[in-house]
């Protein structure tokens, strides 16, 4: 990515509004995938509409990989003690977002909530009962075969993980809360940090060591929004949103 294209990423809004709030995004070397619950939506870095699709309630967090969307999709309960998800991952082609396929993954017992991808493999995330002090990621191969259940030391998190992105070597999860919670951890789900900074609505990659925020409303007579800004690590607070002088 060039760094006047990640200069688009600066405050981008999403165009439009929708009828439910904002689960995740992500981006590939042209445009951002933003999904709305109920609507998949496709922009430019500028946030101009592209294109947009009706979907399943309730599609989550997404990733990008090798031209396709992989959308975390519960069909069923979240955050049930005693299960009752039904956890897939939905597959759409980037250029137009038709859907190609279905995974199942009811593995995640809790409900099918977030995404990421790295080495090949994708890991999912998702709900948590109250009082549970662990998270989980289900770790899948390329084809969706499960491999293995990982468990995080977070302590409680609010309903869960609701995103997440693998990048600068750290896997970083965006959870509910009041105040919200970013967990951070190694390659390998240790962890390195949990900080009060809110990217429950959605984090990504972006190079020189920058990932990219997401942040939304909802109103109760116009709909939900989505917007996204530009942020770095930080020591003390996980992330920081950088000024768009600081981005050059």
């Amino acid at each position: 990515m060039t760094s006047k294209r990640e200069r688009q990423l600066a405050n981008t809004i999403c165009q439009g509004t929708y009828p439910h709030h904002l689960q995740g995004i992500c981006i590939d070397g042209d445009a951002i995938y933003w999904s709305f619950t109920t609507t998949l939506v496709k922009t430019d870095f500028a946030g101009k509409l592209l294109k947009q699709i009706p979907v399943a309630n309730h599609h989550g967090d997404l990733c990008f990989h090798d031209g396709k969307l992989y959308v975390a999709v519960n069909l069923g309960k979240f955050n049930d003690p005693q299960g009752n998800a039904n956890s897939w991952v939905y597959v759409y082609d980037a250029a137009t977002l038709k859907e190609l396929a279905r995974h199942a993954t009811q593995e995640v017992f809790h409900g099918a909530g977030g995404i990421g991808f790295r080495a090949g493999r994708f890991f999912v995330v998702g709900g948590l009962p109250d009082g549970v002090e662990e998270n989980y990621v289900y770790e899948y191969d390329g084809d969706f075969k499960f491999l293995k259940k990982h468990v995080i030391k977070s302590g409680h998190t609010h309903l869960g993980i609701q995103t997440a992105t693998f990048a600068h070597d750290r896997w970083w999860f965006g959870c509910y809360g009041a105040p919200k919670i970013l967990i951070v951890t190694d390659a390998d789900f240790r962890m390195k940090g949990r900080y009060e900074f809110d990217c429950s609505l959605g984090i990504e990659a972006l190079p020189k060591g920058r990932l990219l925020s997401a942040s939304g409303a909802c109103e109760k007579e116009k709909g939900c929004n989505g917007s996204v800004r530009v942020a770095a690590p930080d020591e003390k607070a996980g992330l920081k949103y950088l000024a768009q002088d600081d981005q050059k």
